[in-house]
């Protein structure tokens, strides 16, 4: 077969590879499709979860947080109301009372008490250092001035600190207005929102709480350099600063896109806000992703070696069928006995092609046989003959050669007809076949001569052999008990000759010698 044909088989896909290759893709394909659809609804699970927990959580604080402050100022009001009859009593006693209302409900970083003229008469704890100084803060005078309950948006104190002051005016006995009772929360500093948050309440994950004044400014991140930064451009706060709550996925104010649930508090009209990163969300998808692809590999495997078992059963008769088939024609095939296949088109087809290659088979053969064979005298005829012969003298092997001649053949054809002459030589045909040995050749060399090819076969024995066939046709009777004689040549290879040629040169010289010398007779090359 030449190269490039060899090359052109190796290129193809063999029924085997294309069945498991399909299967395989479309194992592949569907899991891919199921995959992504169960990330996509998965995704919109997460993010619907996400946004319904954020909302619980900020309403849980919100509330936790409306009732902390309402606790705050219902403490304050009980404060003033109980200052109101101490507010002539000494200092000391008011001081002892403020310490006492700071550590026993641990709402305030601080508490104070302001007259009427704005300046400080007590603190707790006593080293603030503002006792006998006015407020000069526009948040402390507006607290003053009001002469009500008052919530302050985060402010700078004397002392610097970032701080939301929560107020309760304080009456005397007879309604005469004698200032306020304060209490601070220290916004970047230990305070109870810190408490109930925790000190960092961001996680790993990206989730966290913060807490927004109605002004729309941080009064409580767990990044504490953000407190009292503006963000009021954030689409939440902005529905907080109108009382709103729900849950949104939103880009806060750095680009980051975060999934928010937010809750108002009525008591103070802040915003408490949770809100979880998009990375919180891929990472629980990821985690979702990688546990099917656990699930589904080992099915998948197990499956892929099915298949490829499958695949090898269902292809092995077309592959055995395709092999056979490029067999015929190029060398003898021998048909095994046919085994039923569980696959009913494979099975039929099977059946089907072998029954046509048997019958293709035999017509070969027969025409092989043809090819090869005297039609009428069933011997080798000369071209198959000249083959062999050529193929022994190649091989420089040994072989005798005798050429028979039918005497007076032609007396015979034209005394009794060529049909009698075909008998006459259909019967010497028979007589060679039968004297000679299963391994000789014998062939129908033309018209009534006739050629034996006798394989390691010395001059000697191929005389005997020669003298047999002589005396069994000598003796033999055909119609009309003619007597039919034949003269025989024999020359031998390589002693006598060394060619094909030169071999039936020789052979036929002592053919015409036996001739000569009168008829049926057997004559070897000198």
């Amino acid at each position: 077969m030449p190269k490039r044909e060899i090359r052109g088989q190796r290129n193809k896909l063999s029924l085997t590879t294309l069945l498991i290759g399909l299967v395989s893709l479309s194992v592949l394909l569907t899991s891919t499709i199921l995959l992504i659809a169960s990330y996509e609804s998965k995704k919109q699970a997460l993010i619907n979860t996400t946004l319904q927990l954020n909302y619980t959580n900020a309403d849980k604080m919100s509330q936790t947080i409306d009732s902390l402050f309402r606790s705050m100022r219902t403490s304050l009001e009980y404060s003033a109301t109980t200052l109101s009859g101490k507010i002539n009593m000494n200092t000391d006693v008011r001081d002892e009372y403020l310490e006492l209302l700071r550590n026993s409900s641990n709402y305030f970083n601080s508490l104070v008490i302001i007259n009427e003229k704005g300046v400080i008469t007590n603190e707790a704890p006593k080293n603030l250092g503002t006792v006998g100084k006015h407020v000069t803060t526009e948040t402390g005078k507006k607290a003053i001035s009001s002469q009500m309950p008052f919530l302050s948006e985060p402010d700078r104190a004397t002392t610097g600190r970032l701080m939301v002051i929560m107020s309760q005016p304080i009456f005397d006995r007879i309604g005469n207005y004698r200032g306020v009772i304060a209490g601070t929360l220290y916004l970047q500093d230990y305070n109870v929102l810190t408490m109930i948050f925790g000190s960092n309440n961001m996680d790993n994950e990206g989730s966290y709480y913060y807490i927004v004044g109605s002004d729309g400014k941080l009064l409580f991140h767990p990044d504490r350099n953000r407190i009292s930064e503006d963000v009021s451009d954030n689409k939440v706060v902005q529905k907080l600063k109108n009382g709103k709550s729900g849950q949104e996925r939103v880009t806060n104010t750095r680009g980051e896109d975060m999934f928010a649930g937010f809750s108002s508090v009525p008591a103070n009209g802040w915003g408490v806000v949770k809100v979880s990163s998009n990375a919180l969300v891929h990472k629980q998808l990821n985690s979702h992703i990688r546990n099917i692809l656990w699930y589904i590999l080992i099915p998948f495997v197990i499956l892929l070696l099915v298949v490829i078992l499958i695949a090898h059963e269902l292809a092995r008769p077309f592959v055995y069928l395709a092999n056979l088939v490029n067999k015929i024609g190029k060398e003898k095939v021998e048909f095994p006995e046919r085994k039923p296949h569980w696959n009913r088109e494979a099975d039929l087809l099977t059946k089907t092609v072998l029954l046509a290659l048997v019958d293709i088979q035999k017509h070969t053969d027969q025409l092989t046989q043809e090819a090869m064979t005297d039609s009428l005298t069933g011997l080798t005829n000369r071209r198959n003959f000249e083959s062999v012969m050529d193929h022994l003298i190649n091989a420089d092997h040994p072989f005798s050669l005798i050429v028979l001649d039918v005497d007076k053949f032609k007396y015979v054809n034209d005394t009794y007809g060529h049909q009698m002459g075909d008998d006459v030589l259909r019967q010497i045909a028979q007589v060679i076949s039968t004297s000679v040995r299963p391994g000789d050749i014998c062939c129908r060399y033309g018209g009534e001569e006739f050629v034996i090819l006798l394989a390691d076969t010395s001059l000697k024995d191929a005389y005997i052999i020669a003298e047999r066939v002589r005396k069994v046709v000598e003796t033999s009777k055909v119609s009309h008990s003619l007597l039919i004689t034949v003269s025989q040549g024999i020359a031998h290879f390589p002693s006598q000759a060394k060619s094909s040629d030169q071999l039936f040169h020789l052979a036929d010289q002592a053919l015409y010698a036996a001739k000569e010398s009168g008829r049926n007779k057997v004559v070897i090359s000198p």
